[in-house]
């Protein structure tokens, strides 16, 4: 069972810890014609690539330092198929990224500012070396899911074959249930307050999720909705998040609960439950013991069963983490 999707491929690329700022950010509207002509024609190139699932068009244009990591670009191709099948490519946002300046590769931060500084967009960048590079996001305007795609592209190769080149991937839906983001955002605000705090925590959790392709950007917006998340508070004066590990008691049985946190791998709005499991190896006996973790916290969070899809069950046991099942809501005693 896969439990977690490989939505971002290339970790060079992945969002750290801030160290560089040798580097700037145009946006699409300040960018000279040429190249803003370049990451459309590019952009606009590999998302039809990954539409209509062309993994050789992907490998010939990946970066040569990537080359490693083209298991799990292809691997997120083909999971990005459900989520983005009978849309229209259109490109949202072009960012133009100049970390030649750099004299290593270094964590790097660059800041996307309008014309008039009113707007910064921020990405976070790790171990990223010296180059140039650009972003591109696109949507798969009206397919089912409203999948939406994320490019990471740097500027490589040599001679004729000089151009922008595929270093990143990330492919997410774009809604849950039919519903998008904001949906999820404004929903969240109504839980708060009918004052159901688990639900709402996560959310504005699935908000996030929905809102971008990836997780190095931030926004003005999204720090918003990070704001009013971490206003979100149960009756004791904490947040759900501080609940953990949460002990849960059963009749006779004492259940210790880790962590929840959102879980869309199957492109719904699910909850990953990890808890301490008795050690049961038994396939029949872990499912009875999931079941029970699950309905405890149900029966201690109720809310939850009418504001997301299902469970997932993760066993931990030693430091080990074993995913036992899936569970939809209706299922859950």
């Amino acid at each position: 069972m896969r439990l977690y999707r490989s939505v971002w491929a290339a970790a060079a690329l992945l969002a750290f810890p801030v160290l560089g700022y040798a580097a700037t950010c145009t946006t699409q509207a300040e960018m000279l014609a040429l190249d803003r002509d370049a990451l459309v024609a590019a952009g606009g190139r590999l998302s039809m690539a990954v539409l209509q699932q062309d993994e050789g068009a992907l490998r010939a244009a990946l970066l040569p330092a990537e080359a490693g990591e083209w298991d799990g670009i292809r691997d997120t191709v083909e999971q990005a198929g459900p989520l983005i099948k009978g849309g229209q490519i259109q490109l949202r946002n072009l960012y133009l990224l100049d970390a030649t300046m750099l004299t290593a590769p270094s964590d790097t931060q660059f800041f996307c500012s309008n014309a008039t500084g009113s707007l910064t967009v921020t990405m976070n960048m790790r171990a990223l070396p010296p180059g140039r590079y650009a972003v591109v996001l696109a949507d798969a305007a009206g397919a089912a899911l409203s999948g939406q795609i994320g490019l990471v592209l740097a500027w490589g190769g040599a001679g004729a074959d000089t151009g922008w080149k595929l270093a990143g991937l990330s492919v997410r839906p774009g809604t849950f249930g039919g519903h998008d983001g904001v949906w999820y955002w404004t929903h969240a605000r109504d839980l708060a307050r009918s004052d159901q705090p688990w639900s709402a925590w996560y959310s504005y959790d699935a908000a996030r999720y929905l809102l971008l392709p990836v997780d190095f950007i931030s926004s003005p917006n999204l720090d918003k909705l990070t704001q009013e998340q971490g206003q979100v508070k149960s009756g004791t004066g904490n947040s759900p998040q501080d609940a953990f590990p949460l002990t849960l008691r059963t009749g006779d049985r004492t259940w210790k609960i880790e962590s929840v946190h959102l879980e869309p791998t199957l492109n719904e709005a699910d909850l990953g439950v990890t808890y301490e499991s008795t050690g049961v190896t038994d396939p029949a006996a872990q499912r009875t013991e999931a079941t029970s973790v699950l309905s405890a916290l149900l029966k201690a969070q109720p809310a939850l069963r009418e504001n997301f899809h299902g469970f997932w069950a993760i066993a931990e046991k030693d430091g080990k983490k074993i995913p036992v099942m899936e569970l939809p809501m209706a299922q859950i005693p």
